[in-house]
């Protein structure tokens, strides 16, 4: 295992082939920018291609995650992960990894626990994010900063990251799409000091299918926010 890891990025992972490769080279060439030792973990949730192979010829560890669910990868990757700062982005290019620069200045010099990307004060591609998802993750993240009492604008963006002492302060349980909501939830309900920066979401550059389904994923996240329990 290695020894005093500062940076560590996970992406979870289902079939992305064609995307994960570059993805993994962006994130190593931003961790050697910083000077810092890092990581990137690769969490495969039971891909039929060849992302597993892909990730580990570009320099990932890869780790396996049978049970299926974009929370339950992450839950792995942040189980396995070493580092000190520990960053969340996706393997489809859509966001790029030169973005968690911001992230890991704010976390590094101790101004905030958690660090979340905001698309909608970044910049847009043309295509990128669809009306329907738009408008569903406008109106559940609203609903989710009056449940949970913090002004966390995208609960859904999926660059973000935390401290590794930060991580050990929350109990995650969920395993789907909804593990986005809980992660911020959890944060605000553990009076963590939670910073917001502007991210860029661009058109996957790879011939790939997409894993979000906007109703079903939309009402896991709705279901979670109104779930009296939490």
């Amino acid at each position: 295992m290695e020894k005093n890891v500062d940076i560590s990025i996970i992406m979870p992972c289902l079939n992305e082939e064609a995307a994960v490769g570059y993805c993994v080279d962006e994130a190593l060439e931003f961790i050697k920018s910083t000077n810092v030792p890092g990581e990137v973990i690769v969490v495969d949730n039971g891909s039929t291609d060849n992302s597993k192979i892909q990730a580990v010829i570009h320099g990932a560890k890869v780790v396996e995650e049978r049970k299926r669910g974009y929370g339950n990868a992450i839950r792995r990757g942040l189980a396995e992960a070493t580092g000190e700062f520990l960053m969340i982005g996706d393997c489809d290019t859509t966001y790029s990894f030169w973005q968690l620069d911001s992230m890991y200045s704010i976390l590094s010099e101790g101004s905030a626990d958690v660090v979340i990307g905001n698309r909608f004060a970044g910049k847009l591609e043309n295509g990128a994010i669809s009306l329907s998802h738009r408008i569903g993750v406008k109106a559940l993240s609203f609903l989710a900063r009056l449940r949970f009492q913090t002004d966390v604008y995208d609960f859904h963006c999926g660059l973000r990251a935390i401290s590794k002492n930060a991580y050990k302060k929350l109990n995650f349980k969920t395993g789907g799409m909804e593990f986005a909501t809980e992660f911020i939830a959890e944060a605000a309900k553990k009076n963590l000091k939670i910073a917001q920066v502007p991210v860029s979401l661009k058109i996957c550059s790879c011939d790939r299918e997409s894993k979000l389904n906007t109703i079903k994923d939309g009402f896991r996240h709705l279901f979670y926010i109104l779930d009296p329990r939490i």
